[in-house]
């Protein structure tokens, strides 16, 4: 299930482990798979791991050995690990593996623990993450076909594993590391593509960088036509499966396409995602506990069924079932949601908590002490108490003060200027992959009246915030609001600030080109003679705007709001802490949120669920003042006031 998914234990469970092996191996580290025993063998023993995934880019650096102790405090030995590509090389050709990017430092991490590592480097991963882990600029190329034999994308598929797998290879466990198994591709069987050619370069590319004797394995859904086109000989086939599924055939179904070695569930879910616009998921701990105790109990001879809460399925949506796995979730910082589009597109809130049994800031919860219990019953955990939560503070309210409609500053988050084009011109067209462009235009008439402004072809994507000489008009929505009525005068300027919400990162859609993918039309007139801007707020940000120029440039910000996409700026004085908090902007609408120059993701309190947005406490200063900056799209509340909590709000 590759994308809309639970806040899963991922318990990737070796079920069929309870076995003896009459070939043992003596000397020397290995791991491998003892087909007549039906089971894993570590170092020539039999092997059974109880694992649970933790994303290391949806959790600040700082707190990396913290959430891997915890985990293995609960009685894991093992984690499960996606690398997104996107994540090291947002521009091609340019690669970060520093600071939060740091894969080998978290595998050390890891291995220093005692925490083995089921590693997914995809190239694609799914995982709610945008685009499911493949970088935005492959869709520099129009024609290209993702996820298939397609050549351009084989290519950077290519050079990309030519960074990453050299890297990982002493990772490998046989060569001394801690890495056990290594995934090819993510569920390949749920998407249309079905490409046999695909899959054999995968795995030519992963033996040549891997070698032939690391375990290679591909997970994929329960369903014939899902194992069917996501197995490929030589790569181990898993299934991962639902609540509602029964087991036996399940397994069943991987006994036919791999009739010996261990039963293995890739993924076992304890919790369920949020959108902007549901409700806050959340899975009771003692049914997940409960249904983990059944799989551990079953052994190889598996012959029970768990239930598992999948989300509603649209008929027209032919592999529309997916699912994630988190036991600790992490935080979707910046711009890094994925998004899902079955009906209509649907952004995966900031907030990647999951209801896990590891909170979205690393807190043991009710879940965990449940799952560890179950745990503990069937292999020796280690001794000593579950590390505590870390600290929370509520340091309270700060005001903000409006600081200039964005219209009025892209001198300095556009420096280069605008292209200048007859037609509008998509991000991925002007190189710019997260975040925010402007399009600005020029009435063509005078609109003494309310005169509709149409996106005709759903071209918006994600969402566009209209205004008139400054004065906001309204906004377009992908799949949702497709005409609103403007008014102004002939050559008044019209600025439309679009924002893209997160790329699809399951199913056939991940094709998700942002921007405006059309032209719009005011009335019956085709608009025209765009000057296109690529804003680099983030780099304005982190370089110490607004708050270093606040005083040369505009010696009076503004107290009062206003409608329309804005800038607010603020101080939280340092109080000789640096503990965790949460901030709410309750009554503002929806925008986007810096502290201390890092972009926390987005707020959406207006649309819920989530209420607040997780502030790690290494952000913050103890001695200096912390600055806040918040870019506010739609209107901000009178009292511009933000709060700083002590506990999470993720429901409405």
């Amino acid at each position: 299930m590759a994308a809309a998914a639970a806040a899963l234990l991922f318990v990737a469970v070796n079920l069929a482990c309870l076995c003896a092996s009459e070939n043992l191996v003596s000397g020397g580290r290995s791991f491998s798979i003892d087909y007549k025993n039906n089971c894993f063998l570590k170092d020539g023993k039999p092997f059974q791991y109880i694992s649970g995934s933790i994303h290391y880019s949806r959790v600040p650096q700082q707190y990396w050995k913290d959430r891997l102790v915890k985990m293995y405090m609960a009685g894991l030995n093992a984690i499960q690990v996606y690398v997104p590509w996107n994540f090291h090389e947002p521009v091609q050709g340019v690669h970060n593996f520093t600071g939060d990017r740091d894969l080998e430092h978290f595998l050390d991490l890891a291995n220093r623990t005692g925490l083995l590592v089921i590693l997914r480097p995809g190239p694609y991963i799914c995982a709610e993450w945008e685009m499911g882990g493949l970088p935005a600029w492959l869709l520099q190329k129009p024609n290209i076909i993702l996820r298939s034999a397609d050549t351009d994308y084989l290519q950077a598929v290519s050079y990309w594993l030519d960074v990453l797998l050299p890297k990982m290879k002493p990772w490998l466990y046989i060569n001394g590391g801690n890495i056990i198994s290594v995934q090819v591709e993510n569920e390949y069987g749920s998407y249309y593509a079905c490409d046999y050619r695909y899959m054999r370069h995968l795995r030519t590319l992963f033996r040549f960088f891997l070698g032939e004797d690391a375990l290679l394995f591909t997970t994929d859904g329960n369903t014939d036509k899902e194992m069917m086109c996501g197995t490929l000989d030589g790569l181990y086939a898993t299934v991962d499966f639902g609540t509602d599924t029964n087991i036996t055939e399940a397994f069943g179904r991987q006994r036919r396409f791999e009739p010996r070695g261990p039963l293995v569930n890739s993924e076992f879910y304890t919790g369920w995602l949020d959108h902007w616009g549901d409700e806050h998921a959340v899975v009771d701990a003692q049914k997940a506990s409960r249904m983990l105790k059944e799989m551990l109990t079953m052994g190889a001879n598996v012959n029970i069924s768990i239930k598992h809460p999948w989300p509603s399925i649209h008929p027209s949506n032919l592999f529309g079932q997916h699912g994630r796995y988190m036991f600790e979730g992490g935080t979707n910082f910046g711009y890094w949601n994925g998004a899902d589009h079955d009906t209509k597109f649907r952004s995966v809130v900031t907030s990647y908590d999951y209801d896990a049994p590891l909170s979205e800031a690393g807190d043991p919860t009710e879940k965990l002490l449940a799952i560890r219990d179950v745990i503990k019953q069937f292999r020796e955990i280690p001794s000593g108490p579950m590390p505590p939560a870390t600290p929370k503070f509520a340091y309270g309210f700060v005001t903000l003060r409006k600081f200039a409609n964005i219209s009025g500053v892209l001198n300095t988050l556009s420096p280069p200027g605008p292209v200048k084009s007859q037609y509008p011109l998509t991000f991925e067209e002007m190189k710019q992959y997260y975040g925010y462009m402007l399009y600005q235009t020029t009435l063509p008439r005078d609109l003494s009246e309310p005169t509709p402004l149409i996106s005709p072809l759903n071209g918006v994507h994600d969402r566009a915030y209209v205004s008139v000489n400054g004065v906001f008009q309204g906004l377009l929505e992908r799949d949702t609001v497709l005409v609103m009525n403007i008014t102004g005068q002939q050559g008044d300027t019209l600025d439309i600030l679009v924002e893209n919400m997160g790329r699809v990162n399951f199913g056939s859609k991940i094709n998700d080109y942002k921007g405006l993918l059309s032209d719009l039309i005011l009335g019956q007139d085709i608009l025209t003679d765009w000057k296109i801007f690529s804003l680099d707020i983030d780099g304005a940000i982190t370089g110490g705007w607004p708050h270093a120029n606040s005083q040369e440039s505009f010696a009076a910000p503004q107290r009062e709001p206003s409608a329309g996409p804005a800038f607010y700026m603020g101080t939280l004085q340092p109080s000789g802490l640096a503990w965790d908090s949460f901030i709410s902007l309750s009554e503002w609408t929806k925008g986007q949120i810096w502290i201390n120059g890092v972009n926390l993701g987005r707020y959406w309190p207006a649309r819920g669920p989530q209420q607040t947005l997780y502030v790690p406490g290494p952000l913050l200063s103890t001695t200096l003042p912390n600055n806040i900056t918040v870019l506010e799209l739609e209107g901000a509340p009178a009292h511009l006031r933000v709060f700083f909590m002590d506990r999470p709000q993720l429901t409405t």
